[in-house]
């Protein structure tokens, strides 16, 4: 669920999402082929493809990958594919930096953005944490609050932003799967089974935001919940990391989770 930020002590170390870069390409660093409709890709890390280990030397640090479900979408389907997704985005750095890929002829459209904006992989680095030395349930409140009473005004700015450069695409809201199944079997973290219910809990609070703003915009919503039940971190076919080398790649879907996860998910919608 959720990918942009610091790196800590393995001890208190998960996921977090490079910062964004400067710069937002399209894939390869170059202009995307008039092949066939266009397709742009917005969004932060879990659609840029992070956690894939496989990353494109594009002149950016937004490790993008084309074993990400919008390229393996993109190849499925023949559009043509502007890869704007960026490790770390944020509901504001991606209607400042993405957008412009945008145009009148713009088929379709899919954005990844709001994990980030709750800290959420903040939240997961407090929480690794042993239970004496963390605030897991005040670091989860923090975020639930503002998933409730700040993030949906920043989803419908963007929304607003997506629809406005795009006027006739097809547009897909991208949520986030539910990271744990009740058991930490990484050595170097301590999320407690109630922990983890709480943090799937918050991503389905933060799934049901993103529903409801995009319903609002006219957009359609790809919920990943079911489709990763079974593959979270820990189970036997994980589609999610667990605690990896490098950390950026923690707690991001692997080449599976967006190969059966979310390309099959998200390719019908479009």
């Amino acid at each position: 669920m959720f990918a942009r930020t610091a790196r800590r002590l393995v001890t208190a170390t998960l996921a977090a999402v490079a910062a964004p870069a400067a710069a937002v390409v399209a894939l390869g660093g170059a202009p995307a082929e008039a092949a066939g409709p266009s397709y742009v890709a917005l969004g932060d890390s879990y659609s840029s493809g992070v956690g894939t280990r496989s990353y494109l030397a594009d002149g950016t640090s937004c490790q993008r990958s084309n074993l990400a479900y919008p390229k393996l979408v993109a190849d499925q389907k023949g559009y043509a594919l502007d890869f704007q997704a960026c490790s770390g985005a944020t509901t504001t750095s991606v209607a400042h930096t993405q957008l412009g890929a945008l145009s009148a002829s713009t088929s379709y459209v899919t954005v990844s953005a709001g994990g980030n904006d709750a800290g959420f992989g903040d939240v997961l680095t407090e929480c690794a944490k042993p239970g004496w030395a963390s605030d897991c349930d005040g670091a989860i409140d923090g975020a639930q609050a503002f998933i409730t009473h700040t993030l949906p005004g920043r989803l419908s700015s963007l929304y607003a932003g997506i629809r406005s450069g795009a006027p006739s695409a097809s547009v897909v809201v991208v949520g986030y799967p539910r990271i744990f199944m009740g058991e930490d079997c990484n050595a170097a973290t301590f999320f407690s089974p109630a922990e983890e219910a709480r943090l799937n809990a918050t991503a389905d609070q933060l799934n049901a935001q993103l529903a409801a703003r995009a319903g609002a915009a006219g957009f359609t919503f790809a919920d990943p919940t079911s489709s990763y039940a079974g593959h979270a971190v820990c189970d036997d076919g994980a589609w999610i990391n667990g605690l990896s080398n490098p950390i950026s790649d923690s707690y991001h879907p692997n080449q599976a989770g967006h190969a059966s996860g979310y390309a099959p998910l998200v390719a019908p919608l479009l």
